[in-house]
């Protein structure tokens, strides 16, 4: 659990969502959240490294020039669970992003899909230090032409959906605008 902070100095949700779609601002939005908090951040990198992808690169590069020299950055891919067990109180655990989590665990069958949603959840409340999580927004009103990419949006929007339960501040950051979603909406009554 988090250490309180020293009086006067405002207290950072343990749990933050920043969601949006491509292009939107979402990582700078988060970016700005991290940097206002007055912690250490340390940047968790879940995304491939992807070395013969040029225009992933010049996304990694954008990435990297926009960090303040004195974040922390571990690229952690896949392994973000483990990792969260890793950050200490005075730290904030910027993860950027759900999305590439999820898609580094496509393949696993429903049973161990479940396992690995169970341990993230885990480290996530287990976690010392407060986070602040990026997600993509998918599926918008496009259905996916592939198993793959039904198999991704499906699992995304279930991740955010659960995460969402255990956040104190969530935001939709489209058009390079941030939106409260606590602040202005009403939670969706539950399905059958």
């Amino acid at each position: 659990m988090a250490a309180e902070p020293p009086p006067g100095v405002q207290r950072q949700p343990r749990l933050t969502l920043v969601s949006g779609p491509s292009r939107g601002g979402k990582s700078r939005w988060a970016e700005h959240l991290a940097g206002a908090s007055g912690l250490a951040v340390i940047y968790l990198a879940t995304g491939p490294s992807l070395p013969d992808d040029e225009a992933w690169q010049e996304r990694l590069r954008r990435h990297r020039l926009r960090r303040p020299p004195a974040w922390g950055c571990r690229e952690v891919g896949g392994a973000l669970a483990a990792e969260l067990r890793h950050l200490q109180a005075g730290e904030l655990g910027l993860v950027d992003s759900l999305g590439t989590w999820v898609a580094a665990h496509l393949e696993l069958e429903p049973p161990d899909w479940r396992l690995h949603c169970d341990d993230l959840l885990s480290s996530i409340g287990a976690c010392r230090a407060p986070l602040v999580v990026v997600c993509e927004e998918t599926g918008w009103g496009v259905v996916p032409a592939t198993a793959a990419g039904s198999r991704f949006r499906d699992r995304l929007g279930a991740m955010q959906q659960t995460l969402q339960v255990h956040s104190e501040a969530v935001w939709l950051v489209l058009q390079g605008r941030a939106i409260d979603l606590l602040a202005l909406s009403q939670p969706v009554p539950p399905g059958p």
